[in-house]
């Protein structure tokens, strides 16, 4: 394993106390672009169908993109590693504003999605590379601090996406949710063109691994397909979940028998003979899976089961993202004084346990909103404490060689477990639901799951009743499961060990 004490501290950052201000705020940018638009497209989709029509196909405008981005971190972690990180990310962000234009001036459904696929693959370098730049440029204690607030952006960008793609497509058009990345994106450009200044990768012969890259490509599409869209799109029990089931474990096994062999490998797998850094990674796969799984039907809950409007239902998640913004600065920083990063990461596995506990016992009870409420702003809490922490429990772990790969690594799995978070619930909502409404004629437990308030909405009063009961024991049932993932990821996390950050002397000029 890897000595935290030293190899991550190896290096000196060479940059003023102002440049690191210009490269903070151009860096938070980069990945506010890259956040806000896994979410700011939603709200606007109702607009594109009606204007670009394939309502049947518009479900792509958002995996298009999730597929190119979640893919696309691992690679651009690599060459970052193989070829230095400022170049690579001012393209990233020159591809993002290009493929933004790009989608703002579609003039079919067809041309969008792949707009968004380009946008997508811009979008995963910036993932990844802000987050792993921010740690070229600041010591091992300092990344504590920077790397609460971009969770706390990250967090920003979850409630904003929404709010500002609803705002944009009303008083503008859809077309401007694409136009707003333009001018943040410049300024980004600028500030980070000015302010970055990162020491040369040393002068060695590189190999690309191609072959790696495309088996990587094709496992995770597959896999991604798999769990975002089987009992949506396709059944989940059906000829092409199998196909894409079998295809995604195959090129799976083929990459990771390419990576044993390549000289270069795209992932370097004997990082997971690395303990902080796999169990850092795997508990931040375990804690999107389980945010992902309770709070993907959480606003049907809110107004379905107590009778919300939708902009209400949007108000209450905002005690959550809060708290997830108040605790991972604060925490950051406290963290980064006392120097144990372990500390924060159990303790707020610990809240997010509890915080999806009590939304779980609260949906079985049928509570009213004030302790919903209070249950959000523990999870919020949780998740602010746990993830900065994390990610420099893998960064600190690796040595800055493969501190892109690292990074992304962590990303992929972020992203992947979102994606398996989301497709569990969905079954296991849909499951629910079949079960409870088995006896009421003419209503489709998948077509609920999947289609929300409209569908529900066109039943008689009476059935809506019943589905609005069912749906609150099913909720229960997803909460408990994200609230299982986060004890696992609690029992991995106390295996940690050697994570105490090195004494305070090395940190930014």
């Amino acid at each position: 394993m890897t000595d935290v004490t030293t190899s991550p501290a190896d290096f000196a950052p060479d940059h003023s106390r102002r440049d690191l201000h210009v490269i903070l705020v151009g860096l938070m940018l980069a990945m506010v672009l890259a956040a806000l638009d896994q979410s700011i497209v939603n709200t606007a989709l109702p607009a594109v169908a009606s204007e670009l029509g394939g309502m049947a196909h518009l479900s792509w405008v958002v995996t298009a993109f999730m597929l190119a981005s979640t893919t696309a971190t691992p690679i651009f972690g690599k060459l970052g590693d193989m070829f230095g990180r400022r170049n690579l990310l001012l393209g990233c962000i020159t591809l993002f504003i290009a493929a933004s234009a790009l989608c703002g001036l579609a003039q079919s459904l067809e041309e969008l999605i792949a707009f968004r696929l380009l946008q997508g693959i811009g979008g995963g370098g910036l993932m990844t590379l802000t987050q792993t730049t921010i740690s070229d440029v600041v010591g091992p204690r300092e990344r504590l601090r920077y790397q609460g607030l971009f969770t706390g952006a990250f967090a920003f960008s979850s409630v904003a996406g929404p709010l500002l793609g609803g705002g944009l497509t009303t008083a503008l058009s859809w077309r401007w949710v694409f136009y707003v990345n333009i001018p943040v994106g410049a300024i980004a450009l600028t500030l980070l063109v000015i302010g970055l200044k990162l020491p040369p990768v040393e002068k060695r012969s590189q190999q690309i691994d191609w072959l790696g890259a495309i088996l990587l490509t094709l496992a995770a599409g597959a896999l991604l397909l798999l769990f975002s869209l089987a009992g949506s799109v396709f059944p989940r029990i059906s000829t092409t979940s199998a196909l894409l089931a079998g295809g995604g474990l195959v090129a799976l096994a083929l990459f990771i028998w390419q990576e044993k062999r390549a000289a270069e490998p795209m992932v370097d797998l004997s990082l997971f003979k690395n303990g902080p850094f796999t169990i850092g990674t795997l508990t931040t796969g375990g804690m999107t899976f389980a945010m992902m799984s309770a709070m993907v039907f959480l606003p049907l809950y809110l107004q379905l089961v107590l009778g919300m409007t939708a902009a209400q239902s949007g108000l209450v998640m905002l005690p959550q993202i809060t708290m997830m913004l108040v605790s991972s600065v604060l925490g950051g920083r406290l963290s980064a004084k006392i120097g144990k990063p372990k500390l924060f990461l159990v303790g707020g596995i610990i809240l997010e346990a509890a915080g999806l506990g009590l939304l779980a016992a609260l949906a079985h009870e049928e509570a009213g909103v004030v302790p919903v409420l209070g249950a959000l702003a523990v999870l919020g809490t949780g998740m602010g404490s746990a993830m900065p922490n994390a990610t420099v429990i893998v960064q600190n772990a690796v040595p800055r060689a493969t501190l892109g790969v690292a990074t992304a690594a962590m990303s992929f799995l972020r992203s992947l477990g979102g994606a398996l978070g989301v497709a569990v619930s969905g079954g296991v909502m849909t499951s629910l639901l079949a079960a409870k409404l088995a006896g009421l004629g003419g209503v489709d437990a998948s077509a609920i799951a999947t289609g929300g308030m409209q569908v529900i909405h066109t039943l008689p009063e009476a059935a809506q009743a019943q589905v609005a009961e069912a749906f609150r024991q099913a909720i229960a049932g997803s909460f408990m499961i994200g609230c299982g993932v986060m004890c696992l990821a609690l029992l991995l996390s106390l295996r940690l060990k050697g994570t105490e950050l090195p004494p305070p002397e090395a940190k930014a000029a």
